[in-house]
């Protein structure tokens, strides 16, 4: 039975989820509407994870005010 250690690469990945920083700049990415965007800000806002400075994630290290308007995008903590 191997317990093989995950490697800070493929933490960051699995953190990051289905969303990459080029997603940004694709023309075939779906953006969330914008009540939807405002609501996961929010919970971000609040989470003790975000560091308020950059407004960025501790866990998955986006820039959470971009991410949350990403429609596939997800929490690393699960919250939205």
């Amino acid at each position: 039975m191997s317990d093989k250690k995950e490697s800070p690469i493929e933490k960051y990945k699995r953190m990051l989820g289905e969303t990459r920083p080029w997603d940004l700049v694709n023309p075939n990415t779906e953006w969330a509407d914008e009540e939807k965007a405002k609501e996961r800000y929010s919970i971000c806002q609040s989470c003790p994870e975000l560091i308020k400075l950059t407004k960025q994630c501790k866990k998955c290290g986006c820039f959470m005010a971009v991410k949350t308007k990403l429609e596939l995008a997800t929490c690393p903590l699960e919250k939205w």
